[in-house]
């Protein structure tokens, strides 16, 4: 099963109690369905944990059954729920503050929502609905997807009262609401009762941020032995240049001796030579001793 299809599981754990939040998770599916139309309603999941909410759900919510609902949720493949009866959409309808004078404009009903435990249960079916997640191993990203405008920008205002500040754009024809911040994926996900799945976002974060550092110091590494192999070469050629010269012999001791321990251990960085010296030198003392042969043989 995918990061997204275990979140959604995890979310359809969440307990039954209160007719309330019932009926807001039900609004949220609603709302977010393939299909909600005075003519019939039309869910279509691959995901077995949702697949088995929803009777309960629903029954719970409005009291009734659905119409065609699959007889086993074993297996894999799309499982379909109906409801196409009229008393039972009317019966939706009306809970839901929707008129049927007109085509059936879809919107979110607020007065539905007071609570809080009622607009996260909202939340969390317009998530099991229309709602997906991306492995977090992957990138972060986190949307809900509607056919209707209205519906898009209520969410957005719905979800900045509740604290988020999600984005929004157009795909398809659809209206997209989203989110990229792994903090506010995380914390969205805890809010809406799947602690675990936040958890692994957070971890992957974590674990992201630990190669990255640790790429970042290799390449620094590297870098700094790039440098100092290419000083180490540019200090060989001016010691070569003195000696076909004739001049290296001319160099006073201390200057003779650095000039031998560097082509003798051409590998070493400037901290290693240093401690070659009989005495030791100190890095700084071997720089400038180095710095001067190249003058020298510069000139």
């Amino acid at each position: 099963m995918s990061f997204s299809g275990d979140a959604k599981s995890e979310l359809c754990r969440a307990g039954l109690h209160k007719l309330c939040c019932a009926r807001a998770e039900a609004h949220g599916i609603l709302l977010f369905c393939n299909t909600f139309q005075q003519s019939g309603v039309r869910i279509v999941t691959e995901n077995r944990a949702f697949a088995a909410r929803l009777p309960k759900l629903f029954h719970k919510a409005f009291g009734f059954s659905f119409d065609r609902a699959p007889e086993d949720l074993s297996g894999t493949g799309k499982l379909i729920f109906e409801i196409t009866e009229q008393d039972k959409l009317k019966t939706v309808i009306n809970i839901f503050g929707f008129s049927l004078e007109h085509n059936l404009s879809l919107h979110i009903n607020f007065g539905l929502l007071e609570e809080e435990c009622c607009r996260t249960a909202f939340l969390r079916g317009v998530f099991l609905a229309g709602g997906s997640v991306t492995d977090p191993k992957k990138r972060y990203h986190l949307e809900f997807v509607t056919s209707h405008y209205k519906v898009s920008r209520e969410l957005e205002a719905l979800m900045m009262d509740m604290g988020f500040s999600p984005k929004e754009t157009v795909r398809g024809g659809n209206y997209v609401t989203y989110f990229k911040q792994s903090e506010h994926i995380a914390d969205l996900l805890t809010r809406l009762g799947a602690p675990v799945a936040a958890v692994e976002i957070m971890s992957a974060k974590v674990e992201k941020n630990l190669r990255n550092e640790m790429n970042r110091r290799v390449n620094c590494d590297t870098a700094n032995v790039d440098k100092a192999v290419d000083a180490a070469q540019d200090q060989l050629a001016a010691i070569r240049q003195l000696e076909q010269s004739g001049l290296l012999q001319q160099l006073p001791q201390k200057l003779q001796e650095t000039a031998r321990l560097r082509i003798r251990y051409p590998e070493m960085t400037l901290s290693q030579l240093a401690d070659c010296f009989d005495p030791p030198v100190t890095k700084s003392c071997l720089n400038h001793r180095l710095r001067k042969i190249a003058a020298l043989a510069k000139s």
